[in-house]
């Protein structure tokens, strides 16, 4: 799953792989290789998108790595193999990573991925990676323990001290708990156990709310393609409003969110 925050896919190009060989008796051997990267287009200088509100900002590779398919419903993930292939797309320019801690193994993946780029890359490859996540609890009592107690799991799967971004998700919006958990993940933030709080999936009515009661979330992650384009009946001229960024996937939303 690819990601687009806030900008056209025509904006970007994809370099061609490159290989240069030479021969050696009967044999052709590689003496350069140059991976596939993916740039914005010269007309559109800006890679790097950055969300904010307020003092919160974040600043993250436009295209974000959707990691919902290591989530158990395509098979068996090969944990080498996976984090190999985060490893080639960071290396690619597509440091961007989105998760959840109900994505299976995701978040322990980036934990491995993220120890690697520490270890095996230069300094600023590590500056610009982003991991994103999300938590999505059940419509339970959500006390401030509770909350930095799902918060810290993550943090420590993920192996960071911050979370880049935790994208709330809330089920039940008869339920008005999710107030009680955002402004508890505020608290966090201020801790820096957090860097930007953010949402998924909520509706323009809820997203709102939630700004009314002055909490700074800077990013709403919504389904949006094609074949569905409900984000722009209301949710696109509230957040045009606000300065809230849409992070649009084309995978199955967990909820409406017109």
């Amino acid at each position: 799953m690819a990601e687009l925050l806030h900008q056209p896919f025509s904006s970007f190009s994809f370099n061609g792989m490159k290989l240069e060989s030479r021969r050696v008796g009967d044999v052709r051997k590689v003496t350069s290789f140059k991976p596939l990267q993916c740039v914005l287009n010269e007309k559109d200088n800006r890679r790097i998108a950055v969300v904010k509100n307020g003092k919160d900002s974040l600043d993250m590779c436009r295209v974000v790595n959707g990691m919902w398919q290591t989530s158990g419903g395509w098979g068996k993930i090969d944990r080498d193999k996976a984090v190999d292939a985060m490893l080639k797309y960071a290396d690619a320019g597509l440091t961007a990573f989105d998760m959840a801690e109900i994505y299976g193994p995701a978040e322990d993946l980036y934990g491995i991925f993220i120890n690697r780029i520490r270890r095996e890359r230069p300094p600023d490859v590590l500056e610009r990676v982003r991991g994103l996540t999300k938590w999505v609890p059940p419509p339970v009592k959500m006390t401030g323990s509770y909350v930095r107690q799902n918060i810290d799991i993550s943090r420590k799967r993920m192996d960071v001290p911050s979370l880049d971004m935790l994208q709330f998700h809330w089920w039940d919006y008869s339920n008005t708990g999710y107030l009680d958990a955002l402004k508890h993940l505020n608290d966090l933030k201020e801790e820096g156990k957090i860097k930007t709080v953010a949402l998924t999936n909520f509706d323009t009515e809820r997203l709102q709310i939630i700004l009314e009661n002055g909490i700074p979330v800077v990013s709403n992650q919504v389904q949006h393609s094609l074949v569905d384009m409900r984000p722009q009946q209301k949710m696109a001229e509230l957040c045009q409003l606000t300065g809230v960024k849409l992070i649009t996937s084309v995978c199955p939303s967990f909820c409406a969110h017109t």
